[in-house]
């Protein structure tokens, strides 16, 4: 059974990632990897984000 991540997990893999490249800590092979990793978790991030605000609009409208 698959663990739904969560966005704070998520944003904070993607931190690490970003200080190990501003940091110059990768090789070129893990930057291939990391960079196509980073990619996954800024579509997971925007979409989560997206769709929490999507639920804030229909659930202000309600009222």
């Amino acid at each position: 059974m698959k663990q739904e991540q969560k966005y704070e997990n998520a944003f904070a893999e993607l931190q690490s990632i970003v200080s190990k490249m501003e940091n110059d800590e990768l090789d070129i092979d893990q930057m291939s990897e990391q960079l196509k990793r980073a990619q996954q978790l800024i579509r997971f991030c925007k979409d989560k984000l997206t769709k929490t605000e999507e639920e804030i609009k229909k659930i202000l409208d309600e009222k």
